[in-house]
This record gives structure tokens, C-alpha cells and sequence, in this order.
């Protein structure tokens, strides 16, 4: 048997009226987030990705060409380093 009770028809009739006043609260919030997200990144100086692949590309031909001065300076060491006994032994002889 059911029975027509007002009190409990009431109590529901409010417990769906806040959950979807919850909802709408939640779904506020969450664009209230999405918003002050977007405006964050995009005060800060955000870059876009052309302009991180450009400079990753700079960063990496710095890195090649420090690689090959090394290789170079080693060389050149490498020969000084070679010439100094030579130029000792002729100062020897002459002497």
C-alpha cells in the first residue's frame, strides 16, 4: 500500500531542486576555471610551438658547432703540442 504522505514528496521535491542546483554550481566553476586558466597562460608569455621548435633547432646547431670548436681546439692543441718537441730539439742542435 502506498500512502500520500506530503512530507516526504516535499523533501524530495527539495533534495532534486539541489542537486541540480549543485550541478549548475559545479559546471559554473568548472568554466569559471577553464577561463582564468586560459587567461593566465595567456598573460604570462606563453609561447606556441613554431617558436619552441625554432629556438630547439637554434639550440641544437649551437650544440654541433660547439662540438666541432672542441674537436678543433683539440687538434690545434694536438699539433702544438707536437711542434714544441721539434722546435726544442732545433734550439739544441743550434746551440
Amino acid at each position: 500500500m502506498q500512502t500520500d504522505n506530503k512530507f516526504f514528496e516535499d523533501l524530495s521535491k527539495v533534495a532534486t531542486s539541489a542537486l541540480g542546483t549543485i550541478a549548475g554550481v559545479g559546471r559554473e566553476v568548472e568554466e569559471n576555471a577553464r577561463r582564468r586558466a586560459r587567461e593566465f597562460v595567456a598573460g604570462h608569455d606563453a609561447i606556441d610551438r613554431d617558436e619552441f621548435e625554432a629556438v630547439k633547432a637554434t639550440a641544437a646547431a649551437a650544440r654541433e658547432a660547439v662540438e666541432l670548436l672542441k674537436a678543433e681546439v683539440a687538434a690545434l692543441r694536438a699539433e702544438i703540442a707536437a711542434a714544441k718537441p721539434v722546435a726544442k730539439a732545433a734550439r739544441a742542435e743550434k746551440a
